[in-house]
């Protein structure tokens, strides 16, 4: 895969008129492969005027004709980042979720995904473990537990979690 080219990871899932449906897509950040599938949360900047938020990736698909590769994701802000701004009745790790969805091509899409999140400063850290260490180190449970929430969503990810693991970046979150 070159690095500047998105491509699908795993088989369609789903047909709409001229809409083929997909679970997720590889791109490259910072010369490394990465992988972003339906329902992941990740770190976005629409403008390096803007703030960072969090995306959350709802929808991915390609329109037949004109061969265009779209995605609909969600994105959640600090209160402090909003028109509003923070107020006393904000949780101290709460987001604010925008109604509406972001439809961008996905070209668009991973030019705005951040990988330096330095300058997001709420929340819980999260701990960061490879598949392959969830095994060794007797958290065989957790991950069953994560599959089991993926793979009852109504698709089918065994092909996008083989992609994942095969690059070696399956990362969970806790």
């Amino acid at each position: 895969m070159e690095p500047n080219s998105l491509q699908w990871v795993g088989s369609p899932c789903g047909l709409h008129g001229p809409y083929i449906f997909y679970k997720a897509f590889q791109f490259h950040l910072e010369g490394k492969p990465r992988i972003l599938s339906l329902g992941d949360f990740f770190f976005v900047r629409c403008t390096p005027k803007d703030p960072i938020c969090i995306a959350e990736l709802q929808l991915l698909w390609e329109e037949r004709t004109s061969r265009q590769l779209l995605s609909s994701s969600k994105l959640y802000f600090l209160p402090e980042d909003t028109p509003q701004g923070r107020n006393s009745d904000h949780g101290e790790d709460e987001v604010i979720a925008v109604s509406e969805k972001v439809i961008v091509k996905l070209e668009d899409l991973v030019k705005w995904v951040h990988s330096d999140f330095s300058k997001w400063r709420c929340g819980l850290q999260a701990g960061s473990l490879k598949t392959e260490a969830l095994a060794r180190n007797g958290q065989k449970e957790a991950l069953l537990k994560y599959r089991q929430s993926t793979l009852n969503s109504g698709l089918n990810f065994k092909d996008v979690l083989k992609e994942k693991a095969d690059l070696g970046k399956y990362n969970l979150h806790f």
